[in-house]
């Protein structure tokens, strides 16, 4: 980079050819042919210096101004300037006073000073310089600017106008300042591609299609049913129990496509698609795993929530490329989890509100259930706990020709499924004789709450550093899950003799009541849930009840209440879980079993859909109904005041072995009243 000064210099000596002025800012000098860089700043830097002999080149220069060549300005062969010339190019006038000659002569010395540190580095790097030759340049304030320092140099040269050095101008694009200046907006482009990248990729889960997330909103219309191969699945059929006829059911669609000639050469066709069915926890999923890993044909897994989007024409969309799948990988199983969030009854009469893209959704899923041919081999299997809500054409045989029932296991069930969870924990007992008594101690327990209750067992073990897990573990994870968590709630004397007669009231009305159902435990320990004691029993696993059977049960859940009035006289707000179940008891027997005389022979089951107004029947029959359940729930109550009061000794004695132990089991009962005077059901006696 040179000053304008030297940029003046190479004007007087005629050697610039044009000068190039890049983005406005900086402007190029280029030299005529023959000079050089280095040595035309060279020579300025030496034409700084008076004329000295050898010996006399490390002394400073003189200050003395040299007038003569500021005389001939335009002359090639001036041997130097005054430094003490003004910028203003249009003047030429000199000051020859002192304190210019000073300050004259201390830019001299200066001036003198970089000379001689610049010959000593060319003295040395002469051919370095030669070889890579500098670029001169200056830099400007503005273009008018320039040009006007341009015009008026050449005009104090006397140079002709015809003959000035042309100066044009250029833009050029640093492009590594370009990029620095754009990384933010290629990052933020980056960004989003990538996102979207991600979203177009999607993810995958058993039994939820992409997880419940979007499969990318370049492949929205997309099915984001799973794949799921054998390898994927750790579960088979030996791991299912306590459902052997749903299982068994299940089996024969898995037989039929690994053996399809087996049914055919007899006329049979495959059925078109099973409904597995049964309230939660039951197993439904479990078993369409234990297909996936045994079925040996492709299986595609997607939850009917996975079909519906914010985008109109999302879901049938997601049902034509399902289904387009399938067929070309047939064949294959299709399992639609949860299929009652797409296949809920459609709406009458036209307004259907904000329904209309599910139902748009359910038509296509219809279409392409009935609208291939037997001879694809796709099977369609799912899952729902509410087969009440679905659409009757989607269950019609034709789409689904099985409805498959998982219901919840019996005794027998749940001591198979207490085996298959039992295998993994380490027991201090027979597996066989734990899985028995377990499964007496859990009526009424579905196959997802044995594994919670193996589980927490496990834990409670666990907690107590134990190297095995014992009876006792399993009795208070039971007690855990049916009751919750024990609670550190401090309670009056007064109240836990009230909790403990309640209970006791309970106990004694079940064991001298026929139809009732007998004490297997009962506590009064309180528990997180805000419940003071809570009890359990053997209920008999019947399928039909009479009207005596229904009085007892009703009668039992008096006794509490009935036990607070005999002992104390008076009762408490404790019953009112019971006096809730009673009530829905008695208008059941009336409303929807007709054993009540008065009302009659009919019935008027509750309508789903039905709003909180919507009754089919009259008001005097309401009333009616009114009338005769108070009356059932009034003689129900005296019978069992007159039970407690029959039976107060016993259940004194209960009481006060509840607030002494806290907890009681069957067989302390037999020890304190004696045997129950009827006969025991054979299936829990064995354990």
């Amino acid at each position: 980079e040179v000053t304008w000064k030297e940029v003046y210099h190479l004007l007087e000596r005629g050697q610039v050819e044009h000068i190039t002025v890049i983005n406005k800012q900086v402007a190029k000098v280029h030299l005529r042919g023959g000079a050089t860089p280095s040595s035309s700043t060279t020579q300025i830097m030496t034409d700084d210096l008076p004329p000295t002999s050898s010996s006399q080149t490390s002394s400073p220069p003189s200050t003395t101004t040299n007038q003569a060549a500021r005389s001939k300005p335009s002359s090639s062969n001036a041997s130097g300037w005054n430094d003490g010339t003004s910028m203003d190019f249009g003047s030429t006038a000199t000051n020859d006073s002192a304190p210019t000659s000073s300050l004259q002569s201390t830019r001299n010395n200066r001036r003198w000073a970089q000379s001689s540190a610049a010959a000593a580095d060319m003295g040395g790097a002469t051919t370095s310089a030669q070889q890579q030759p500098q670029q001169i340049y200056f830099h400007i304030g503005s273009i008018e600017s320039l040009e006007d320092k341009m015009t008026r140099a050449q005009q104090d040269l006397r140079i002709a106008p015809k003959n000035f050095v042309p100066v044009s101008y250029v833009n050029e694009t640093n492009w590594m300042m370009e990029l620095i200046r754009s990384s933010p907006a290629i990052m933020m482009v980056g960004l989003t591609l990538w996102i979207l990248r991600a979203q177009t990729r999607g993810m995958g889960g058993f039994g939820g299609g992409a997880g419940g997330g979007p499969g990318g909103i370049f492949s929205i219309g997309k099915s984001n049913a799973k794949k799921i191969s054998p390898q994927d699945v750790n579960v088979n059929f030996t791991d299912v129990a306590g459902c052997q006829e749903a299982k068994r059911e299940i089996v024969e669609f898995v037989e039929f496509l690994k053996d399809s000639t087996r049914f055919t050469k007899l006329g049979a066709k495959i059925p078109k698609g099973a409904l597995l069915c049964g309230p939660p926890g039951t197993g439904k999923t479990l078993l369409a795993k234990a297909v996936a890993g045994e079925a040996g044909v492709p299986f595609y897994s997607i939850s009917g929530s996975d079909f519906i989007e914010m985008f109109v024409g999302v879901g049938p969309s997601r049902v034509r490329d399902l289904f387009k799948e399938a067929r070309a990988n047939s064949p294959c199983i299709v399992f639609i989890d949860e299929i009652d969030a797409v296949g809920r009854q459609r709406g009458r009469g036209g307004f259907s509100g904000g329904n209309d893209e599910r139902e748009n959704t359910l038509n296509q899923l219809l279409v392409e259930m009935d609208g291939f041919s037997p001879t694809t081999g796709v099977v369609v299997l799912a899952g729902t706990n509410r087969v009440d809500i679905l659409d009757q054409a989607l269950t019609r045989p034709g789409r689904f020709d099985r409805q498959i029932t998982v219901d919840k296991p019996d005794l027998k069930g749940r001591k198979e499924i207490f085996n298959v969870h039992l295998k993994g924990i380490t027991l201090d007992d027979n597996m066989e004789e734990i899985a028995g008594r377990l499964a007496g101690l859990t009526p009424g327990f579905a196959g997802a709450d044995i594994a919670n209750l193996c589980n927490e067992a496990a834990i409670v073990a666990a907690r107590r550093k134990g190297e095995s897990v014992s009876l006792e573990d399993f009795e208070k994870a039971t007690d855990r899950v049916i009751g919750g968590l024990e609670s550190n709630k401090i309670i009056s004397e007064e109240e836990r003799s009230i909790v403990a007669h309640h209970e006791a009231g309970h106990a004694i009305a079940g064991w001298f009541l026929e139809h009732a159902d007998p004490l297997l435990k009962v506590t009064i320990i309180p528990r997180a849930s805000g419940a003071l004691g809570f009890a359990q029993y053997l209920p008999k696993e019947v399928f039909l009840r009479t009207q005596d059977q229904i009085m007892d049960i009703v009668c039992m859940a008096l006794a509490g209440r009935a036990a607070e009035q005999v002992m104390f006289g008076r009762v408490t707000t404790g019953a009112s879980d019971d006096l809730n179940r009673v009530t829905q008891m008695i208008y059941s027997t009336i409303r929807d079993y007709g054993m009540n005389s008065r009302v009659g022979q009919i019935a008027f089951p509750k309508d789903p859909n039905a709003g909180p107004g919507d009754k089919p029947y009259s008001d005097a029959t309401a009333e009616a109904m009114d009338e005769e359940a108070r009356r059932i729930v009034n003689e129900a109550y005296q019978r069992t005041l007159d039970l407690m009061t029959e039976k107060k000794t016993q259940v004194e004695q209960v009481a006060q072995l509840l607030l002494e132990k806290e907890t009681i089991t069957h067989d302390d009962i037999v020890d304190l009243v004696g045997p129950r005077p009827f006969t025991a059901d054979k299936q829990y006696q064995e354990y």
